[in-house]
């Protein structure tokens, strides 16, 4: 059973930081991208940032870039997502997801966690 479950959430001022982790079990950790995704209310799920199997590559969408950082440390199973200089435009449900390789196509990642809630207030 492929589980990820996302943690480190939470609310926060505009200016603050956070850590999202995502744990990861059921799969080979090191054989997958991972990816974040955040929907806020009445949007769609919006690609925000990938790494790829070995930490090799990193992508993220224009409005994170220079402040979210993602990272995966493979002898732990999990991924990371530093979020810094947080705005209230990144208020959201944010996604942890897995796939054989990362895309900014939502359709393209097998495996999802179940969410966890940031809001950033003003």
């Amino acid at each position: 059973q492929v589980q990820l479950v996302e943690s480190g959430g939470g609310l926060v001022q505009a200016g603050a930081s956070l850590r999202l982790s995502c744990a990861v079990s059921g799969l080979t950790f090191s054989t997958y991208s991972m990816g974040w995704f955040r929907q806020a209310p009445g949007r769609e799920r919006a690609f925000v940032a990938a790494v790829s199997r070995s930490a090799e590559y990193t992508y993220y969408t224009d409005t994170v870039k220079g402040r979210f950082t993602i990272s995966r440390d493979n002898a732990e199973n999990t991924a990371y997502l530093q979020m810094d200089s947080l705005k209230p435009e990144d208020t959201a449900v944010y996604y942890c997801a897995a796939a054989p390789y990362f895309d900014s196509d939502r359709r393209k990642w097998d495996y999802w966690g179940q969410g966890i809630q940031v809001t950033v207030s003003s």
